[in-house]
């Protein structure tokens, strides 16, 4: 109960910091997973990679889950199922097509890829993901906003973002789209 507890005061003390490391640690991990499935033989752990991951979980994910769970608390404070579904579509259409599109130019900014690389790049791979989301999130944020506290939603969701984020840093680091 001590890491726990400990944890649970810094949620309480220091919401957004916690969170920001939290999903830095998940995004990480996550990544180093991701390479561990994809690499070939001869490959070495492109720490780079793993660090732009944990960077965007650290400076951009975290903070934005916890401004997303809270406006979402209080828009649509009731947990029955109609109620949770709104959440769910609002996660949906917005939340998800924010921050995949975030991460995918976050990721390939710091690549060093171009204005147009980068849209070229989400013309390609952010639709297919939005997709592919579908099959996943809405099971995911369904027990998230049905059964979780709102303050452990992000820790709940950067959870459920470690497989999702296999697959997130696995598009990222496709080759550059090449624009048309």
């Amino acid at each position: 109960m001590g890491f726990l507890s400990w944890y649970l005061g810094m949620l309480k003390s220091r919401p957004i910091v916690t969170k920001s490391i939290s999903s830095a640690i998940i995004y990480g991990a996550a990544d180093i997973t991701s390479q561990l499935i994809t690499m070939e033989p001869n490959d070495t752990w492109d720490s780079v990679r793993t660090l732009r991951m944990a960077g965007f979980g650290l400076i951009i994910l975290g903070p934005a889950q916890h401004l997303w769970f809270n406006f979402v608390g209080k828009v649509l404070p009731k947990r029955d199922i109609l109620t949770t579904f709104k959440k769910i579509a609002m996660g949906q259409l917005v939340f998800g097509p924010m921050i995949n599109g975030t991460f995918f130019s976050f990721n390939a900014a710091l690549q060093g890829e171009s204005g147009t690389e980068i849209v070229a790049r989400l013309s390609r791979d952010l639709i297919p993901t939005l997709r592919n989301g579908l099959m996943y999130w809405p099971l995911c944020d369904f027990l998230t906003y049905k059964v979780i506290p709102i303050h452990l939603q992000p820790l709940v969701n950067s959870s459920f973002s470690y497989l999702w984020t296999i697959y997130l840093t696995y598009m990222a680091s496709l080759k550059k789209a090449v624009p048309n």
